[in-house]
């Protein structure tokens, strides 16, 4: 299995790859850019392409992260300018930098109840921006966390989205276990299910990284609460290792996004490797 962790970037894109071997990782993720702010960088393109050469020579496979502010349903016109002109500024970054592709979060109601609206401007967002886009960084879109029939809980969901996209072909998905979880799509117990589902849709054969999180609050409490992997959360050892044994899974990175404060990501790692890394 392939396991890593999310690290900074304040020493650079070749800092964060070098920092990700340095905790015996085999994958990592980062924030592209300031995690606060959708403004645009102006990257160093050197520091890019060391950060490419040192993941290829080290067999290192990274993702990033869009900044938290990033949002595939914009409140305004305003607001739809600036977040396609970041995404595309992320995928630039992420792309120079040898990343399988731009984690982005599946975007909420914000109609007031007109669902359908709201999956109608993650459409247009999503084709204005990869219109413009020919590398080969793609966006995946993450599920959330919310309440069971809230947005963006579901496989159908994500599916039919890239389904409906003009560009599917750049479009992937990040799978998160804290937010499945939560939202009751994972219950920890139905994961033969969610393959079975998964596979009849198409899901996994686009499914490119894993956040592995354990989650503070019980299956269907739509709280979005990261915990640890061992002993912190309502995840069990033995619900983990379904998705361990999963062969729909092989060669799929696994990254932590846990608080690192209680167990550093370094142990956890290593504690996954050596319970799961190998089969």
């Amino acid at each position: 299995m392939i396991f890593g962790s999310h690290v900074s970037i304040k020493e650079g894109y070749l800092g964060a790859a070098k920092r990700a071997l340095s905790l015996n990782s085999e994958a990592f993720q980062y924030f592209p850019k300031n995690p606060r702010s959708l403004s645009e960088k102006s990257f160093n393109k050197e520091d890019a392409r060391l950060c490419r050469d040192f993941c290829n020579q080290n067999g290192l496979v990274s993702v990033a992260h869009t900044p938290y502010p990033t949002t595939l349903t914009p409140a305004d016109a305003r607001k739809r300018e600036q977040v396609a002109a970041s995404l595309l500024n992320d995928l630039a970054i992420a792309d120079a930098c040898g990343s399988l592709g731009v984690v982005v979060h599946f975007g909420k109601d914000v109609f007031k109840g007109d669902q359908l609206a709201s999956y109608r401007l993650m459409i247009e967002v999503l084709n204005e921006v990869l219109k413009q886009w020919d590398g080969e960084c793609k966006i995946l879109l993450e599920n959330l966390a919310g309440k069971p029939g809230t947005m963006g809980t579901t496989l159908e969901e994500l599916v039919q989205l890239r389904r409906l996209s003009e560009y599917p072909e750049k479009i992937g998905f990040c799978l998160d276990t804290c937010h499945a979880f939560a939202s009751g799509l994972w219950t920890g117990e139905n994961w033969k299910q969610i393959e079975e589902k998964g596979e009849k849709l198409g899901y996994f054969k686009h499914l490119t990284a894993i956040h592995l999180n354990n989650s503070k609050y019980d299956t269907g409490s739509g709280k979005d609460r990261h915990a640890n992997i061992f002993g912190h959360g309502y995840i069990k050892e033995h619900q983990f290792a379904q998705l361990f044994k999963s062969s729909l899974l092989k060669k799929i990175p696994f990254i932590v996004e846990t608080p690192k404060e209680v167990i550093p990501h370094k142990m956890e790692i290593l504690q996954l490797q050596k319970k799961w890394g190998k089969r």
